[in-house]
């Protein structure tokens, strides 16, 4: 039993830490609650109580993994709910954030409890091969989902099957020269495997198979990009709409704009232009840098599947050049439009300008607004023709109090006041128009909010938006954008929710921006002075912005925005404001697939990955193994000659044909003498001995002189023995002496 404990607990360990490092803050609680669970059968005895403690431990861990409770319909939300974790790690980028996506997670942890099962099961059953294969598939298969020290995570699995075979050979007591052997080969692979003539891409990117769709003809994606909180659903196979090449730099593409807010819900309202000024832009709300050409950030859009009549480009868009797309309208705003609607093979060239600032950068930027935000009161609408007071207007609290009580809209407005409070609560005490932005995205990013694209339904009489932020705090993006959109505009910050689609893949070798139907997003653009329009993720899980102003951004300059937050009053004061700010105790918590823009760029090139695929870790695990039996043979076999003892020379060599016998599968007895031996490989194996049988016995029982005589011709016979048994036997029959166990005592 202790064996069968420790062994299942180092099969359990590499298969959790595989399994876990793949989230974004791994819950290494529930990882070791998975492993305990899976090795407690592997302890009772008898086959049918371990059989029923196997299902007992299955149920329970389901239940843990995906939130299931004991009733008649178990089955059917086990599978379903396995089903769509299975299903959404072709859609998530990894590592993924576990509260946004629990069904990923439960997906996790079953199979970290499943493959330490396997595994345990196989050793108290004392099956080396079953226990090893459970262990390299279960810890193999998580290590090549994600890049990061592959070749440490090899070297321990590899540490671990080596563990396995030692431990569940019939003498575990007796571990010979096999650890030494196994560290050698674990060094010597760690060495060659980062040597350029290795570090080559995987045979199989397992991430592109499709386990649940069928190549289909191809089709058209259209959207409607106004709000609409009834739920939200992909289709499973995804379509590419669009290839923009573009640089590796992750960027926001933008089809539309949603200005208009009515009852909550986020509307387009083009004014649209046949010709345009130059640039896309309401004059007035344009920034000086948006001018500059060499700021620019050019893209050239080929449409692959998208059927509309926005043309998209990267967030945010200043100029557009489609000559062969027919008549292109304008609206300030900042969109274009193709008279006749894209179609599959359309191409143009879009640039962007995309600022960049650092959190005190946009702290210093003052809310003096233009004439069009602080007289026409444009961005500041919350409903169809009211419109809160600009931030640091004086007295504006009281005129929302106003607005909310005694204006003719109050009736209207009356359901939305606990959004209203909310953002009083989390960013009223803001010192500038960031603070409060990045205290609401921060705030929707944190752990309390859900991304869920089917969320419940408001009650009666609430409004979806109200109930997303107050009781249910899961939605998508809509729900996310939308929220903090309006909440902003209730602080008097000039906000819009911008839709498109997030980054996509970037396709090196290709040198463009692959972007499909499930990249498809919403956001929140907030207009600073000297800086226009800059774009916030309030959204968990989907997609991260590049500027490290923002929150979701893996660049997030956090000390720079807690200078900011804190003001006057100094950290110390921040420090107590956090949560009121929207920023957690721990640290932040980021997207699961947000960008690490803290590396260089990858460059455009042809260069492969050093990632092992599947079917390269497997042939770098066999090798390893082949390695070991090897090295552990050669090893075994030269320390028996450290010595001038013709006796102990005598018995080495007897040894040593004893072993060749048993890798041969020949039946040695353990009693068998030289002259045994020697006999047993003329009749086995088809070879002359009776040299080495002479002078064996010469060395063994001779005189001291004579000894030491008969010990060197011995060793020459034992050498002309062996070529002749490796000429009599074929290729096959040596393969399976090199790979036989039966000589090191493990089988």
């Amino acid at each position: 039993m202790p064996r069968t404990v420790a062994l299942g607990a180092v099969a359990g360990t590499l298969i959790a830490w595989n399994w876990l490092r793949i989230e974004h803050g791994p819950s290494h609680a529930e990882g070791l609650l998975m492993v305990v669970l899976a090795v407690a059968p592997a302890i009772v005895a008898g086959l049918r109580y371990r059989i029923a403690a196997a299902v007992i431990a299955f149920l329970v861990a389901a239940g843990v993994a995906l939130d299931l409770g004991p009733g008649i319909h178990f089955p059917g939300r086990l599978l379903g709910r396995f089903g769509q974790g299975f299903v959404d790690f072709y859609d998530v980028k990894l590592p993924f954030d576990p509260g946004a996506n629990p069904r990923m997670h439960g997906t996790v942890l079953l199979a970290t409890f499943a493959f330490t099962l396997a595994a345990s099961l196989a050793i108290a059953a004392r099956r080396p091969r079953q226990a090893s294969l459970a262990l390299l598939v279960g810890a193999g298969w998580p290590a090549t989902l994600l890049q990061g020290h592959d070749y440490q995570r090899g070297a321990a699995l590899l540490a671990g099957l080596l563990a396995l075979l030692v431990g569940l050979r019939e003498r575990p007591r007796t571990f010979g020269y096999a650890p030494v052997a196994g560290l050698a080969v674990i060094v010597v692979a760690l060495a060659a495997s980062s040597t350029p003539a290795l570090a080559r891409h995987g045979f199989v990117n397992w991430q592109a198979w499709d386990f649940y769709t069928r190549p289909a003809k191809p089709v058209s994606v259209s959207y409607v990009w106004s709000s609409n909180y009834s739920g939200l659903s992909f289709p499973r196979k995804r379509t590419v709409v669009l290839r923009i090449e573009a640089p590796s730099r992750p960027q926001y593409w933008r089809a539309a704009t949603l200005d208009d807010v009515v009852e909550g819900r986020w509307f387009e309202d083009p004014t649209l232009l046949d010709q345009s000024s130059g640039y896309l832009g309401e004059p007035g709300l344009v920034p000086p840098g948006a001018r500059e050409r060499s700021l620019w950030v050019q893209q050239r859009v080929r449409v692959e599947a998208l059927s509309d009549t926005h043309l998209v480009a990267a967030s945010v868009p200043v100029q557009v050049d489609a000559p062969k797309l027919g008549l292109v309208q304008y609206d300030p705003s900042g969109m274009a439009f193709v008279a006749s609607g894209l179609k599959r093979g359309d191409a143009y060239t879009a640039w962007s300008y995309e600022p960049e600032p650092s959190p005190q950068q946009l702290a210093r930027s003052k809310p003096d607004y233009p004439p069009q935000i602080r007289v026409q009161k444009r961005y500041l609408g919350v409903d169809q023709k009211v419109y809160s007071p600009p931030f640091g207007t004086p007295g504006r609290k009281e005129a929302i109090d106003w607005l909310f009580m005694q204006s003719v809209y109050a009736p209207r407005l009356d359901p939305y006041r606990p959004l209203y409070d909310k953002a009083e609560r989390v960013a009223g005490g803001a010192k500038s128009p960031y603070a409060a932005a990045v205290a609401l995205e921060s705030w929707f990013r944190r752990g309390d909010f859900l991304y869920e694209q089917h969320p419940p339904k408001p009650p009666a009489g609430v409004p979806p938006l109200v109930d997303f932020v107050t009781r249910t705090q899961s939605g998508y993006c809509q729900h996310f954008a939308g929220a903090m959109a309006l909440m902003l505009r209730y602080l008097g910050v000039p906000a819009r929710v911008a839709a498109g689609f997030s980054s996509g893949q970037f396709d090196k070798s290709k040198g463009q921006w692959v972007v499909t139907d499930h990249d498809a997003h919403e956001w929140v653009e907030a207009w600073f002075q000297g800086w226009g329009w800059v774009p916030f993720d309030p959204t968990p899980g989907r997609g991260g912005l590049a500027g490290a102003y923002s929150v979701s951004s893996r660049t997030f300059d956090a000390t720079g925005a807690a200078l900011v937050l804190a003001g006057r009053e100094g950290l110390r004061a921040f420090a107590q404001r956090q949560n009121d700010l929207g920023f957690p105790q721990a640290q932040l918590r980021l997207s699961p697939d947000t960008p690490d823009l803290r590396a260089r760029p990858v460059a455009v090139a042809t260069s492969h990955s050093r990632t092992p695929g599947f079917l390269r870790l497997l042939l770098y695990i066999a090798a390893g193994l082949v390695a070991a039996i090897f090295l552990a043979k050669l090893l075994l076999r030269r320390s028996r000659y450290l010595t001038r003892d013709p006796r102990r020379l005598a018995a080495a060599c007897r040894k040593e044909l004893r072993d060749v016998l048993l890798d041969q599968l020949v039946d040695v007895p353990a009693s068998a003498t030289l002259a045994d031996l020697a006999a047993l490989a003329e009749a086995e194996l088809g070879v002359s001995a009776a040299a080495f049988g002479l002078h064996g016995t010469a060395a063994r029982f001779a005189p001291p002189g004579y000894a030491r005589e008969a010990a060197r011709e011995l060793r020459r016979a034992m050498r002309q023995l062996r070529r002749d048994v490796r000429r009599e036997l074929t290729g096959f029959e040596r393969a399976r002496g090199l790979l036989s166990l039966r000589s090191l005592g493990l089988a």
